[in-house]
């Protein structure tokens, strides 16, 4: 039973990404996989379940990953791969980032979610840049809610990077891409910080800093 809901939720994701969350109905999702509706709804009974399903597999990996934050040696590098990890997941499951507005309206249990998920990332970023200040890789903030305000701004690129990238017609540069993205929501990081950790940042992208 788990490998068919599995396989229900892989076809489900495959045909989201290619058409879009809203344009997808359980009779295709049935039909691509050589089963009947009823056969398919006895393992989801609408496709909302299977949203939520494929929603709570994809952060499965996001939560985990905050919660292991204390464990690790925090750097600007455990940060460029952190990042470039989860912009593999969301393209994996880009259907979600490119539906995000109507699903966050549309799906109240998966909004909740999302709104604790985005505390948490907060919290993630709070003991990273504390981490990195203690290390001097990072300035002091110069006013109070300086890295609050840094912060919301690298969520929000993390959330919608998606938007105006042209993987969709690049697949094979997917790498490319996304060490791009990469870059472009670290580059955030830049004025902040010290001589030391812009050594640091140079050395993770010199095909972007050469002169």
């Amino acid at each position: 039973m788990k490998k068919t809901k599995q396989k229900i939720l892989d076809q489900a994701r495959r045909l989201f990404n290619d058409l879009g969350y809203s344009q997808v109905t359980i009779r295709m999702i049935a039909a691509e996989l050589s089963m009947s509706s009823g056969n398919l709804n006895y393992h989801f009974r609408k496709r909302e379940d299977i949203l939520e399903a494929l929603y709570f597999e994809m952060v499965e990996v996001f939560d985990r990953r905050i919660q292991v934050l204390e464990d690790q040696k925090l750097s600007l590098e455990l940060m460029r791969s952190d990042v470039q990890s989860s912009m593999v997941r969301m393209v994996d499951y880009r259907f979600f980032w490119t539906d995000l507005y109507f699903i966050l309206k549309s799906n109240q249990k998966i909004k909740a979610h999302f709104e604790e998920a985005k505390q948490a990332r907060m919290d993630g970023y709070y003991f990273t840049f504390d981490s990195l200040i203690s290390q001097k890789i990072i300035k002091p903030a110069s006013f109070p809610k300086e890295y609050a305000f840094l912060m919301e701004r690298m969520i929000d690129y993390s959330n919608t990077w998606i938007y105006s990238s042209v993987l969709y017609e690049n697949e094979k540069r997917m790498g490319e891409l996304i060490e791009k993205a990469s870059f472009q929501l670290l580059t955030m990081l830049y004025p902040f910080l010290t001589d030391s950790g812009r050594e640091e940042f140079r050395r993770l992208y010199p095909a972007f800093l050469a002169k």
